[in-house]
């Protein structure tokens, strides 16, 4: 058996306001609406993973979704841009991540006690070598 995809399913009751957040901050595509489901995605290829964290690291809470991108700066621009609330200001890590979070609208639950529910990121392999 080889698993070819893992998809984040993000549960919301309005997944049209939802997905507006995605493609404007990640440049994602519709690839899928039956309006009960909305998937989104990109032609680039991406490797199946899962994370197991008992901590977001640097103290952080653990986010719902990690999005890796190619330019964690314009990313990081474009949301302050789009007002979406940033809850980690965009830091360079220790282990060689480059990281921001912020609340996706439509959190399911907005008096839930977490810093935030999204990490985008950029990772230098090369950096994470020399540690």
């Amino acid at each position: 058996m080889a698993v070819r995809r893992i998809v984040a399913n993000i549960k919301t009751d309005k997944p049209s306001k939802v997905q507006t957040f995605y493609k404007e901050l990640f440049d994602l595509t519709v690839l899928m609406d039956f309006e009960w489901i909305i998937t989104l995605g990109t032609d680039e290829h991406c490797s199946p993973q899962i994370s197991l964290m008992n901590e977001g690291g640097s103290g952080a809470s653990v986010p719902d979704l990690s999005i890796e991108v190619d330019d964690v700066n314009a990313t990081f621009a474009r949301a302050k841009e789009l007002g979406f609330d940033i809850t980690y200001d965009l830091t360079d890590e220790p282990w060689g991540v480059r990281r921001f979070f912020c609340y996706r609208p439509n959190r399911q639950d907005p008096q839930r006690f977490v810093t935030h529910d999204l990490s985008a990121y950029f990772s230098d392999p090369l950096t994470q070598l020399r540690r």
